[in-house]
């Protein structure tokens, strides 16, 4: 890329990906424009679409990274779990717990965004973030495999999380006050779901 060292584009990107994770938190992805996110890191408007082909791009990207840290950490979590019952049960409450805390993702899932996102980006983009997103909710082979499983199909338990996660619109829906108990109502239909994924 002319004009830039191979450093100062990795700085630049870096922070587009940063000032724009932060704008989007805070305005969401409609709300926020390129000139927001330019002004945030010092640079034109014109030096964003080297790095990225639209606001959308960028937001798959900021994507992206979240999706992976969560992943990470997951992974991390189950893996200090040796009893598949409770390896499903950090899956559910790390999930739950990612779209109530995290706005990126909630606003993707819960709030629709991905349908904007969806008429915006190209066939090949579209792809990637479908991809990206059946990495959020784990369906490990290993947990399908077992006989004390009752789902074989990975597919089948992966939107079975996806839709389990809308039940946290019913926090949002009423007021903080109108839902007393709201975490303790969540653990007990996680515990619910984990005792049916199981025979006895």
């Amino acid at each position: 890329m002319k004009g830039f060292s191979d450093e100062e584009r990795e700085r630049i990107r870096a922070d587009l990906i940063e000032s724009g994770r932060a704008l989007f938190i805070q305005f969401g992805l409609e709300r926020t424009r390129i000139k927001d996110i330019t002004d945030e890191v010092d640079i034109g408007t014109s030096t964003f679409y080297r790095f990225f082909d639209s606001k959308e791009h960028l937001y798959t990207e900021v994507l992206y990274t979240e999706v992976e840290r969560f992943t990470v950490d997951l992974e991390e979590k189950i893996e200090t779990e040796p009893e598949p019952r409770e390896q499903v049960r950090v899956a559910l409450e790390q999930t739950f717990e990612a779209v109530e805390s995290n706005p990126i993702v909630k606003n993707l899932i819960i709030e629709d965004e991905v349908r904007t996102l969806q008429t915006q980006l190209s066939d090949t983009k579209r792809a990637e973030l479908s991809n990206q997103l059946d990495d959020v909710f784990v369906a490990t082979d290993e947990w399908t495999d077992l006989e004390t499983f009752k789902y074989d199909d990975p597919a089948v338990v992966n939107e079975f999380f996806r839709t389990l996660v809308f039940s946290t619109r019913y926090k949002d829906l009423h007021s903080r006050d109108a839902v007393p108990g709201y975490s303790e109502i969540r653990d007990e239909l996680i515990d619910t779901i984990v005792d049916g994924l199981f025979e006895d």
